[in-house]
């Protein structure tokens, strides 16, 4: 048995006996126990994301005629809401028990096919058979970078021309050089660029690099484009038509925080530009690019960008380029100083069954924070009992996101019972839970 099959067939068994203990709870996250309805609500977000992204595909006059493949397709959940944008939608999954319910709620969608896989492999499909693949909390799974690889190169091989691929990662820091099927493989954004670069694929987003959910778009190109767009960018040239914040729009900027990002409003922008060969500058300062998208009504294209921590205030000059070689610009971005940090408790819930809320079912509790600074000094009482073994970690750098895991202590009973929690003399606003048991 080689490596990639001793994985696979882990992968197989232990996800086999996930979705024959609660599919939907170890897919979705939400809970234990959810109802069909509610397991498909939590595609929703995800779904729209991904039918934004159909816009990067060619046009055609009848989109019955695209077809679509999910790597890890679970029981069907993004396959539902999609179906209707494809004349073939196709899954495939390690596990044979996810094959078997994803039929089975797919039943009446009879242009929807689903296919156990081999884990590494797409040997069912031709070359160039698709004009979308995705993947959404797949890969973080699979504890092999060889075989999460073998899937990105499958990915290539039966995509077809121009055709769009959109998939997450966990972008987290390595933090052992092992994992498991649970807890699988860290990506980070130069592993991404570099298979991009080497395979030919165009890199339209790199958004949450550093974070659980790194969200990436690919269009795949023939071999060579990225040579002929290098001497194409000679004599291309572009317009800048705003610069803007890309949270809230507003033509204002901080100069380093949680929103110290800004959106590039481009006319004139090359159909052949990518995050790989183009850089923002402001002020002479290179802005890390996360997001190209594609061009709106007005043929306006979107260029986002995370702002490094910048020295300087005020009316700042910022370009584009691209190949190294100037494409538009200067604009003038407006950046006013940073303001202090504004530490908030985010969310509060059940640590397993999130869809409880503030029901505690499980005496498991996760907390979430936003723009703290040391959380070392996060700590929590229930009814005055203090809380001992909090475990956190960091979710997004760029706000930074902490979640803050920990149980109930043994003195709390079950009823309605006050959290308390502090980061060192701050002190957020009581919040009563209720303790199921």
């Amino acid at each position: 048995m080689t490596p990639d099959e001793s994985v696979a067939a882990r992968m197989r068994e232990d996800w086999n006996a996930r979705a024959r203990e609660d599919a939907y709870y170890y897919v979705a996250f939400g809970g234990r126990e959810q109802s069909d309805d509610e397991f498909t609500a939590t595609a929703s977000s995800v779904a729209a994301g991904i039918e934004r992204e159909l816009r990067r595909l060619p046009p055609v006059s009848n989109p019955r005629t695209r077809r679509a493949l999910e790597i890890g397709c679970g029981p069907g959940r993004l396959m539902k809401p999609l179906a209707p944008h494809f004349g073939e939608i196709h899954g495939v999954d390690v596990s044979d028990e996810m094959v078997r319910l994803a039929r089975w709620r797919l039943r009446d969608i009879p242009h929807a096919h689903v296919h156990a896989t081999s884990g590494a492999t797409l040997p069912l499909y031709a070359d160039e058979s698709f004009d979308l693949i995705y993947s959404y909390a797949v890969f973080q799974h699979i504890p092999s970078k060889d075989v999460v690889f073998s899937y990105l190169r499958e990915a290539h091989r039966v995509l077809k021309p121009r055709g769009i691929f959109c998939a997450q990662f966990n972008g987290l820091p390595e933090t052992s050089p092992y994992y498991d099927t649970w807890s699988g493989v860290r990506l980070s954004a130069e592993d991404l660029i570099g298979f991009a670069r080497e395979h030919d694929f165009q890199l339209f987003a790199l958004e949450g690099a550093g974070t659980q959910y790194m969200w990436t778009t690919w269009r795949k190109r023939e071999p060579g484009w990225r040579e002929q767009a290098r001497l194409g960018s000679e004599a291309a040239r572009a317009r800048i038509r705003r610069v803007t914040n890309a949270h809230n729009s507003e033509p204002v900027v901080p100069a380093s925080g949680p929103f110290a990002s800004i959106s590039v409003w481009t006319e004139c922008l090359p159909d052949d530009i990518d995050l790989i060969d183009a850089d923002v500058l402001v002020d002479g300062n290179r802005a890390r690019a996360t997001y190209i998208g594609p061009p709106d009504a007005s043929g306006l294209r979107q260029l986002n960008a995370i702002l490094p921590p910048l020295a300087a205030t005020g009316l700042l000059p910022a370009e584009l380029r691209w190949f190294g070689r100037v494409l538009a610009g200067p604009a003038i971005v407006r950046v006013i100083p940073p303001g202090p940090l504004a530490p908030r408790l985010v969310s509060v819930s059940d640590g397993i069954n999130l869809m409880s809320g503030l029901r505690i079912e499980t005496r498991c509790v996760k907390a979430t924070f936003e723009e703290i600074g040391d959380p070392e000094q996060i700590q929590a009482t229930v009814d005055g009992e203090a809380v001992q073994g909090l475990e956190w970690f960091c979710t997004d750098p760029l706000p930074r996101r902490y979640e803050v895991n920990f149980k109930l202590p043994d003195a709390v009973g079950p009823g309605r019972r006050e959290l308390r929690m502090n980061i060192g003399r701050r002190r957020f606003a009581p919040v009563v839970i209720e303790v199921a048991r």
